[in-house]
C-alpha cells in the first residue's frame, strides 16, 4: 500500500518537508547574526485549505437529462498573502536578526513536527488496527 496516493498523509508528508526547511531557513538566519546587512528571511506559510485544495480534484455535475441544468462550478481559490513587516530593531551595521524572534519560530516549527510526525503515527496505527495488525 503506497500511502502517498492517501491524500492525508500525502499533506503530512508536505507539512514536514516544509517544516524542515524552515527550519533550514531560520538556522541560517541565526547563523548570520552577526553578518553587517543582512536581513532574516522566513518562507511562505503553508495554507491548509491551499493543501486540500491541491490534494482534491475538481468536481463536476453531470446532466444525465436534457431537462437537467449543468451547473457552474466554483474555482477554489487560495491566497498566497504573506505579511512583509519592517524589522523594528536593527543593529548599527544592518543587521536586522533578532535572536530572540528566530529562536521562537524555531521553538513553535519544532512542536509542530512533533504535532505532525505524532498525527503521522497515530494514523499509521489505525491502519494497521482496520487491517488487523498488531500496533
Amino acid at each position: 500500500m503506497d500511502l502517498n496516493k492517501v491524500s492525508l498523509f500525502g499533506m503530512m508528508k508536505q507539512r514536514l518537508a516544509w517544516l524542515g526547511q524552515r527550519q533550514e531557513v531560520l538556522a541560517q538566519n541565526i547563523a548570520n547574526a552577526d553578518t553587517p546587512g543582512y536581513r532574516p528571511r522566513d518562507i511562505k506559510p503553508l495554507e491548509f485549505r491551499g493543501m486540500v485544495n491541491r490534494q482534491l480534484s475538481p468536481v463536476t455535475m453531470e446532466t444525465t437529462h436534457g431537462n437537467h441544468l449543468a451547473g457552474h462550478t466554483k474555482s477554489a481559490k487560495t491566497y498566497d498573502d504573506q505579511v512583509n513587516r519592517r524589522p523594528y530593531e536593527t543593529a548599527p551595521a544592518g543587521n536586522a536578526v533578532i535572536l530572540e524572534e528566530q529562536m521562537a519560530k524555531i521553538s513553535e516549527t519544532s512542536v509542530t513536527h512533533r504535532l505532525t510526525t505524532e498525527l503521522y503515527r497515530k494514523h499509521l496505527g489505525m491502519i494497521r488496527t482496520a487491517i488487523g495488525g498488531r500496533r
